[in-house]
């Protein structure tokens, strides 16, 4: 799991997400596939830049703020600590891994649409320990319905 966040027409949003993987290592790549349904992917479609976190399970409490409330009622950033990154992009400060890339292609998989980034910049300042996976996020309630 992981949460991807966008910047465009002076507006940020943010989402977790659970489709994400490297997806070329030679040019690296990696993609992220945002709802149609959600905030995100309507602020991500005008974004030149996204970033993706990963967070550790100590680390639920974010999880659940940016998949169980919607941006479209809650501003998300007004409860945390982030930070400009390149272009603009928002980076979770304390994320265990982040990275910030431009996106290459846009790709309708049906109520998903794949993000293919070009990593520009990456790091991590977060806690050690097991990433988030799924089964920790089971239970979290989704701020949106699926479609």
């Amino acid at each position: 799991m992981c949460v991807v966040t966008a910047v465009a027409g002076g507006e940020r949003a943010g989402c977790l997400v659970g489709f994400a993987s490297q997806c070329s290592i030679r040019p690296p790549r990696f993609a992220v596939w945002l709802s149609k349904a959600n905030h995100t992917y309507r602020v991500a479609r005008a974004a030149q830049y996204l970033a993706v976190h990963l967070l550790t399970r100590e680390q639920r409490d974010l999880a659940e703020l940016f998949g169980g409330e919607t941006g479209d009622e809650v501003d998300k950033f007004a409860r945390l600590h982030w930070r400009e990154g390149p272009a603009g992009a928002a980076v979770l400060e304390g994320a265990a891994a982040w990275l910030v890339g431009s996106v290459l292609h846009r790709i309708d998989g049906g109520d998903h649409v794949g993000h293919v980034l070009d990593p520009v910049q990456w790091g991590g300042e977060g806690p050690d320990g097991p990433l988030l996976r799924l089964s920790d996020a089971v239970g979290i309630e989704a701020g949106h319905p699926a479609d």
